[in-house]
């Protein structure tokens, strides 16, 4: 299949892109931003969207897992990331308990994304279970990715962060996720066959991750593809960069040159 770069300029991405992309066989390239410098990077490089993810709980604070994360942090960074973007689709995620309380909850953290940041988009977890919410958020006019399978905030129920394999109950939260009206779905953690199954048989974009190839996308979180977090490494993360060893070098060099005087020199100084 030829490549068509025409999309690939300046023109923003919309929510409207995914759907004819997957038509066209056009895979969809996503990735995660958290703070303005990565994001203009990425969009520049002609990411297709930046996912401001709750992820940022573990690789920007540090913590076990992403649950403490708050509505208010989210806004923060997709305000941030929205900023740097100039042709990405920005999704922000709705981060624990910010939309499970009640179909009216959810409806007002997702408007906070569209009334306080540039974002286009939220996420949310969740399919079946999710439905009054989603249906809510779908009503407001307020365009939203789903996410399935393993779903990060159900991490205590689902005993850990482990591969989902019941096909059948993927499919039903594909489904319902779809004709609840999601742009698109991220799959986590699912066998290439069910994810393959879940692409073939529901009208919007799978976005794998953990998922294997027959995706219409795929996402990565950025600190784990760039080897810039180390506490744990998934399995089917691929490393395109070691940027944590090459900044502990400049680091150590920077320090080395403090420390003997090397640094600043004459023309470092005024």
């Amino acid at each position: 299949m030829k490549t068509n770069h025409d999309d690939l300029k300046d023109t923003p991405v919309t929510v409207l892109d995914f759907s004819k992309w997957k038509k066209q066989g056009r895979k969809i390239g996503v990735l995660t931003a958290y703070d303005f410098s990565t994001a203009k990077l990425l969009d520049a490089a002609g990411v297709d969207c930046l996912l401001v993810g709750d992820s940022l709980g573990t690789v920007f604070q540090g913590r076990p897992t992403t649950l403490r994360v708050t509505l208010d942090q989210m806004v923060y960074h997709a305000e941030i990331v929205a900023r740097a973007a100039g042709r990405a689709l920005v999704v922000a995620d709705l981060p624990f308990l910010s939309y499970q309380t009640s179909p009216a909850d959810a409806v007002a953290a997702a408007g906070r994304f569209l009334k306080e940041t540039e974002c286009k988009a939220v996420k949310l977890e969740g399919g079946v279970r999710m439905l009054p919410a989603l249906e809510a958020i779908a009503a407001a006019d307020i365009p939203f990715m789903a996410h399935i399978g393993l779903t990060p905030q159900s991490v205590r129920r689902l005993g850990g962060y482990k591969v989902q394999r019941d096909a059948e109950a993927i499919l039903a939260d594909a489904r319902a996720v779809a004709a609840a009206g999601a742009f698109s779905v991220v799959l986590e953690c699912v066998p290439a066959e069910i994810a393959e199954r879940v692409t073939t048989e529901i009208p919007i974009a799978t976005i794998g991750i953990g998922a294997g190839p027959h995706c219409d996308g795929q996402v990565l979180v950025t600190p784990d593809m760039l080897g810039l977090f180390d506490e744990f490494q998934p399995s089917f993360v691929r490393r395109y960069a070691d940027l944590g060893a090459i900044v502990s070098k400049a680091a150590a060099d920077y320090l080395a040159d403090v420390r003997a005087g090397r640094f600043p020199s004459k023309d470092e100084s005024f």
